[in-house]
């Protein structure tokens, strides 16, 4: 895979959350960068699994293809706000407080840096692909990444599902090292006696 060479995926930070369910039909219905035939879904008790499967034949089964992993919860979804529902009733209204309906809905949190949402190196950009567009049927959560893309540096920002603006700044550069004013002279220091 002579592409790879060419892409990498540097920083990576991730805090997006989205029912299960949206993540499967998303899986069943999106188109899968190059590279990749397809994406299979493994569930180990709470930790979800998105492997790529390679359409390379040369690459060996034993290589570990670049995979996904996020964690499974289950979270109480309300039909109707219930501090806005405080918020709109009466006080009278307050003793005979009816039960707002709700169900538990599984989530998918894809949430952590680098080494724990996005695994292995073969077709890891493509699979950065991959939670990109994921990241952008979220309604909740954020992405943020320095990927390479043939020698140049991309950054990416999605946010509640939104791609917004975002570059690539050094803050802080190596410094120069001077070592005999900024470390300790112990020859002349005052408090080692002879």
């Amino acid at each position: 895979m002579s592409t790879e060479e060419s892409r990498h995926v540097y920083r990576l930070h991730s805090t997006l959350e989205l029912p299960l369910e949206d993540l499967e039909e998303h899986l069943e219905t999106a188109t899968y960068p190059d590279g990749v035939t397809d994406v299979e879904l493994t569930r180990r008790n709470n930790t979800l699994i998105l492997k790529a499967v390679s359409n390379d034949d040369t690459v060996s089964k034993y290589t570990p293809a670049a995979q996904l992993k996020a964690s499974v919860t289950e979270n109480r979804v309300y039909e109707e706000d219930p501090e806005e529902r405080r918020q709109n009733s009466f006080r009278w209204d307050e003793d005979e407080e009816e039960e707002i309906e709700s169900e538990l809905v599984e989530f998918a949190a894809f949430k952590g840096d680098r080494e724990t949402v996005l695994q292995n190196s073969l077709l890891q950009y493509e699979m950065f692909q991959v939670l990109c567009d994921i990241a952008l049927q979220t309604e909740k959560g954020t992405l943020t990444a320095i990927s390479e893309r043939d020698g140049d540096l991309e950054a990416t920002r999605i946010v509640d599902g939104e791609a917004r603006p975002a570059d690539v700044e050094v803050v802080e550069g190596p410094r120069e090292r001077k070592s005999a004013s900024s470390g300790v002279n112990w020859r002349d220091n005052k408090f080692i006696s002879d």
